[in-house]
């Protein structure tokens, strides 16, 4: 939906320009300087623990790049932590020393859009834009102008132990529709009922994500933007109501362990063979099955599939992922600008790839259609769904409102009292910008 919204955007003026990054595909070059060597004055960056982890060859790759071509300019590079990120780039906002360079989840977008923090970029100058996937281009998007670069995207999965299904059920294949699913599923069950912390379905109970896809599977929303120009909770809506207790009673159903405990651990449930299946990104069997936190030798045996969902369709999935902003007030904002085109090259981009993480375009995606690793989510993209792209669906996030209403369904209370009580919190939250 397209944004009907007002905001005055901020942006200090830009320092001379340098020269694009110049890695082929169908990106223009940048603005040019005589001489590249010459630019001066430090490019700080933020990231998040993905490129720590999962492709640290890729940022010191792009990183030595950046000095070559730039020996005078100081590079200074961050890891943040998902829970702390938020509050230390408002901190450094508000103090005036916020990073040149953020890592934002797309979820994090608009929040900083509307209250003037990020700078425009030109989408013509990187490479691949003609084909980055819409979902990340839209939260990176207000009133026809770009204030952030897709970076990855990511798209939840059923991730399986199957050799623990070929041992209960005699096949080693995930079903294809929910009802096979939970036959299936009671059988893997039933194969481990010596050990009540095991669970067929890893389903955390405040994991909203889940929740949330369950909900579109029913047609529902956890808001909509009405004729009157704001957006209203309607997760009290009856079709809302319909998700919420189908993904309720799955929880209640399978998952044997603490039903307050969220997702962030759910890798290393797997990897401690504490659970069959799960609902999650496809990175997360490299976490599953990494020396230091998982567990090597299930790499045969975890394989990812499509999610079934209720009425025979698959399960639809949250559209996740990360874009690359640079900040309004940025001193170095047009060295920030083609160090983000560096790391988001084609070149760049298929380093995420082979390590099967969904790239930001379709045409690197589109082999990883066909790859057992990365079918499951790659076919996913093209029709999940997303978040409220409201003012202040951030702080709709910040209060928790999804997560302790699931909390409160767990502990006891009806889903029609939480679902009411959850609207009208969203709706004192959605429309005003956090």
């Amino acid at each position: 939906m397209k944004r009907q919204l007002l905001a005055a955007i901020g942006v200090t003026a830009l320092l001379a320009s340098v020269a694009g990054c110049g890695s082929g595909g169908s990106a223009k070059a940048g603005p040019a300087v005589a001489d590249p060597g010459d630019a001066t004055g430090t490019v700080s960056v933020w990231l998040m623990p993905e490129a720590q982890n999962n492709w640290p060859e890729l940022v010191k790759s792009v990183n030595d790049r950046f000095a070559a071509k730039y020996p005078k300019v100081q590079l200074k590079l961050r890891y943040q932590t998902w829970k702390d990120k938020v509050g230390n780039l408002d901190a450094a906002l508000k103090g005036g020393d916020a990073p040149d360079v953020v890592e934002l989840g797309n979820t994090e977008t608009m929040k900083y859009i509307l209250n003037g923090s990020l700078a425009p970029v030109d989408k013509s100058t990187f490479e691949n834009s003609d084909t980055w996937i819409r979902g990340l281009v839209n939260t990176c998007t207000y009133q026809d102008k770009l204030f952030c670069v897709p970076y990855y995207a990511g798209a939840r999965v059923g991730i399986y132990n199957s050799a623990m299904f070929q041992d209960a059920t005699g096949s080693a294949e995930f079903p294809k529709t929910e009802d096979d699913l939970r036959t299936a599923l009671d059988k893997v069950q039933a194969k481990h009922r010596g050990d009540r912390t095991f669970s067929a379905l890893y389903l955390p109970g405040p994991y909203w994500y889940a929740a949330m896809s369950y909900v579109a599977a029913y047609g529902g929303a956890i808001a909509r933007f009405d004729s009157s120009g704001n957006w209203h909770g309607t997760l009290h809506d009856a079709k809302s109501q319909q998700g919420i207790q189908h993904f309720v009673d799955l929880v209640r159903t399978y998952n044997h362990g603490d039903l307050t405990v969220d997702e962030a651990g759910q890798s290393g449930v797997l990897a401690g063979q504490k659970a069959a299946v799960l609902y999650g990104n496809g990175w997360e069997v490299a976490g599953a099955t990494a020396p230091l936190t998982g567990d090597p030798k299930l790499a045969d045996s975890l394989r990812q599939a499509v999610m079934p969902g209720p009425n025979g369709k698959p399960l639809p999935s949250f559209i996740g992922g990360s874009d690359l902003a640079v900040t309004a007030k940025s001193p170095s904002a047009e060295l920030a600008k083609d160090w983000i085109r560096m790391f988001t090259s084609g070149k760049s981009e298929q380093v995420l790839a082979d390590k099967d993480t969904l790239p930001n375009n379709l045409t690197q995606l589109e082999p990883l259609k066909t790859k057992a690793t990365t079918a499951a989510a790659a076919n996913a993209v093209p029709d999940a769904w997303f978040t409220p792209l409201a003012p202040g669906w951030s702080a709709v996030e910040k209060q928790n409102v999804l997560v302790d209403m699931l909390d409160g369904i767990l502990g006891g209370k009806s889903v029609d009292a939480a679902t009411k009580d959850a609207d009208a919190a969203i709706d004192k939250l959605i429309n005003t910008p956090s």
